[in-house]
């Protein structure tokens, strides 16, 4: 069974799923990616996980992030993915990394010479869990503001509200 919620952000709706005590998506409302709807989903906001959810994005939205318990997270995705979102997790606040950076880093770290930050830029892309996961934070070698499954709009505000600085694109 797949818990769900709809909460309410700054940027607009968000819609939160969670499988036991653990969050499995988090998407704003219509973004690209969104998915569908089936009999698995039951409305279900009285949940433990999206009451810590909302204290959690009430913090971040204030600009509080860290001061509030970081919800258990389950993202369903394949190996490759995975990996790649628990590197987005690493980037901090107020910070961003390109797709090549992250692409040199996961090549590293699985004892090859290169990987393809194109191949990184889709796994990012299908980041199931937004803003906790920050792929917000990935922009494209030049520092553009690339493709947000939320919009641009929303990425922009995001970095704005982090006060990222875009000339220090370079994590690791």
């Amino acid at each position: 069974m797949i818990y769900t919620c709809t909460l309410s952000t700054p940027l607009g709706d968000i819609t939160a799923a969670a499988e036991g005590e653990a969050l499995t998506g988090l998407w704003f409302i219509g973004q690209k990616y969104y998915p569908a709807q089936t009999e698995a989903w039951v409305t279900e906001p009285e949940q433990r996980v999206f009451k810590s959810l909302q204290t959690w994005l009430d913090h971040y939205f204030s600009e509080r992030e860290g001061s509030a318990p970081f919800p258990e997270l389950a993202p369903k995705g394949t190996d490759f993915q995975k990996a790649v979102w628990e590197i987005l997790l690493e980037i901090p606040r107020g910070r961003v990394t390109t797709y090549g950076e992250i692409a040199r880093k996961l090549a590293a770290s699985r004892g090859l010479s290169s990987m393809s930050a194109q191949a990184v830029g889709g796994a990012v892309g299908h980041n199931p869990i937004s803003i906790l996961i920050p792929c917000h934070r990935v922009v494209g070698a030049g520092g553009s503001l690339t493709g947000y499954a939320g919009g641009l709009e929303k990425k922009q505000a995001l970095l704005r509200l982090e006060q990222a600085d875009l000339n220090c694109r370079k994590l690791f």
